[in-house]
């Protein structure tokens, strides 16, 4: 039976970026497509105009980013997938690993609102986990992101279950007009009763962000 072609579509390859996506220098690639529709998203563009974003294969985007490998190999870094949501495309990831090696590290930026088995097949294979949790009340989540944050809540229970806490990082956004402080001290008082001590709080400009 003749294999079938793995490939995706990516909205942008961008190389040396220090310390923002997982240890050392890392190529952020960021996938086309996401589950969530934000109030403020990040990437926008990763959400329309689908036709102008790049269609790779795993081959092909290894190729281009094996340029960098002396800068993976020193400071221990590797690729960050991001998005969009990179854990919609669990098969591309596993088959990027196959052609990288176990030297580079592979960190996902991810809401984790995936199906779990997406989340246990990338997992066979990713180092590193960066997760923008929005905030664990599912009446603010469901208002910010129109989806439901239920699969969220039971994927961060499985990952802490199942990796080591360290390699965890999660994010915990100050979103205006839709949470407060102390809507956020008890999302990360949630994170930490799972072990997680890796937090990162920030605030979301929604002056640029929305759409």
């Amino acid at each position: 039976m003749e294999r079938k072609v793995l490939s995706a579509r990516i909205i942008g390859v961008i190389r040396h970026r220090i310390a923002s996506d997982g240890e050392g220098v890392t190529t952020l690639v960021g996938f086309w497509g996401c589950p969530l529709r934000c109030q403020y998203c990040l990437n926008p563009h990763s959400l329309v105009h689908e036709e102008k974003a790049k269609i790779y294969t795993p081959e092909q985007l290894y190729q281009e980013v094996l340029i960098d490998q002396l800068y993976f190999l020193a400071t221990n870094g590797g690729i960050t997938f991001g998005g969009g949501e990179p854990l919609l495309h669990p098969d591309f990831i596993s088959e990027f690993r196959s052609l990288c090696g176990e030297q580079w590290n592979i960190t996902v930026e991810t809401s984790l609102n995936v199906p779990l088995s997406n989340l246990q097949k990338a997992n066979k294979v990713v180092n590193n986990y960066i997760i923008d949790i929005k905030d664990i009340n599912p009446a603010i989540y469901q208002r910010y992101t129109s989806r439901d944050n239920q699969q969220t809540i039971d994927n961060l229970k499985w990952l802490a279950g199942n990796v080591n806490p360290d390699s965890i990082l999660v994010r915990t956004p100050q979103i205006p007009d839709f949470n407060t402080e102390e809507d956020i001290k008890k999302s990360e008082t949630f994170i930490h009763s799972l072990g997680i001590k890796n937090i990162d709080r920030f605030t979301y400009q929604k002056e640029i962000k929305k759409l």
